[in-house]
């Protein structure tokens, strides 16, 4: 299920380790199966043409609930990649809580997994953070058919991994509202006024409107079609 095609295309930084896997193969259930052999660092990359599809895998030192918020992280890091990389008047922008929108138009999200049984007052052996994009398709919505630098779709890993290093980063040193802050500036208009993430990840809607639950979102992406286990349509 592993091959070494496609691994000199990728510039990671330090911590990263790269595993290429077969074009058919599912990059985050694999990660999911392997995590806590293949440890933290472990990036599992699918070579397709359509897609743009990898996961990573996190230590994280908290619990649980806190953990999840990994994800903010990680969409925080697709957005900038993409930007970095894509023409400047094309915007990418968020849904709830996991899926990329690029020009107003879904091209994928991000997913989470943890050790199934961790309780939430637990601290995760390790988490499976998932990235999936509709790199191309004829006749669809696509980064290639949007716009996108066709030439310049391959180093979106790479761009990806220095800025979920920075993200990090910032929320060591600065804590986690910088994190928050970034996240909520691409997130698209939800009900309520006062948006702001809790410590567990949930979405806080004011004024006394209910919290939008992350962990429950989290068991079903939103972008993720069931069916063809690709990014949906619409």
């Amino acid at each position: 299920m592993i091959t070494q095609a496609g691994e000199r295309r990728l510039d990671l930084p330090p911590g990263y380790a790269l595993v290429a896997l077969r074009e058919h193969a599912d990059a985050f259930q694999h990660a999911m199966h392997v995590a806590a052999e293949a440890g933290a660092g472990t990036l599992f990359r699918v070579g397709r043409y359509d897609l743009i599809e990898f996961a990573l895998v996190l230590e994280p030192d908290e619990e649980l609930p806190s953990s999840r918020r990994a994800l903010f992280a990680g969409m925080n890091a697709v957005g900038d990649a993409i930007s970095a990389l894509c023409p400047p008047e094309r915007p990418v922008s968020f849904g709830w809580p996991d899926a990329v929108f690029f020009d107003g138009a879904l091209i994928g999200g991000v997913r989470l997994g943890w050790p199934r049984g961790c309780a939430e007052d637990e601290v995760p052996d390790w988490l499976v953070l998932g990235v999936m994009l509709r790199r191309a398709g004829e006749g669809e919505v696509s980064l290639v058919g949007d716009g996108f630098d066709e030439g310049g779709t391959e180093p979106i890993v790479s761009s990806f991994a220095r800025h979920l290093m920075k993200g990090f980063d910032q929320w060591s040193e600065a804590g986690f509202d910088a994190v928050a802050s970034a996240y909520l500036a691409r997130l698209q208009p939800v009900s309520g006024q006062g948006r702001r993430l809790a410590g567990n990840g949930d979405l806080l809607l004011e004024p006394g409107a209910a919290p939008l639950a992350l962990g429950g979102a989290l068991a079903r992406p939103s972008w993720l079609d069931a069916d063809s286990q690709s990014p949906r349509y619409g």
